[in-house]
């Protein structure tokens, strides 16, 4: 049975004490969706309470945003989303966390999502992440004690960025910094550029503008751990 593909999307819908609506960023969703939905994978969707997810940065002028929300067997996997206790890591080829600022709150702290991660990863595959997504990869500790993305290139939503959009003291922390103490090597480019990068089966993406890009590059991941198995098979 081919192994399919775990997306992971908040459950927080307030940003911190402003009162403001948040949730997974739907671009971030649908861009890498149809990268992965078109290559023939099938995709899941995990949330740390399950059920429906609050959205934002609704935007159906966006013909992929659009494509996805009107695909009806894939709204109905948005809408009833699985809990952590109710997956099964070795169903999943890649584990892919969606932003959207939400994900601040509730991604870090969640061990379930955490053990989750590791186990694909230590099984062979990929964990990937997108602008506030690495945010689910900040606590991720692997068998022998030390953090996923230790000694990786990390990309994510930048310092600058968080400043830019006047939330960097509403976050419970800056992820550029969280993920650097956690002995990332963090890259990053301009305001809103695409930036993509992959190191030993981690990819992630600076921000809403890279989700695309980020569904390419988990794609090759995935290709080139198919090739592998099959030439060790031969």
């Amino acid at each position: 049975m081919k192994k399919k593909i775990l997306f992971v999307v908040t459950s927080h819908d307030k940003k911190g004490n402003t009162g403001k609506p948040t949730g997974f960023y739907l671009s971030e969703v649908a861009h890498p969706w149809e990268i992965l939905h078109n290559a023939g994978y099938e995709i899941d969707f995990v949330s740390p309470k399950g059920g429906k997810p609050p959205v934002d940065g609704f935007d159906l002028e966006d013909p992929i945003n659009k494509k996805f929300w009107e695909n009806t067997e894939y709204k109905n996997k948005l809408e009833h989303t699985m809990k952590p206790s109710e997956v099964d890591p070795g169903k999943y080829i890649a584990i892919f966390y969606a932003g959207g600022h939400g994900t601040m709150w509730d991604f870090a702290d969640n061990t379930e999502l955490a053990k989750i991660a590791a186990n694909i990863y230590e099984s062979n595959g990929v964990v990937s992440a997108v602008c506030h997504g690495p945010a689910g990869l900040v606590n991720v500790k692997l068998g022998n004690g030390k953090y996923l993305i230790e000694g990786k290139k990390i990309n994510a939503f930048t310092n600058e960025e968080e400043n830019a959009v006047g939330l960097s003291e509403t976050v419970p922390f800056l992820l550029e910094q969280k993920l650097i103490e956690r002995g990332a090597k963090f890259e990053k480019s301009g305001l809103w550029q695409v930036h993509v990068v992959t190191d030993q089966r981690v990819v992630t993406g600076q921000n809403p503008t890279s989700a695309t890009e980020v569904g390419k590059a988990i794609l090759q991941e995935i290709q080139k751990l198919k090739i592998l198995q099959e030439t060790e098979s031969k």
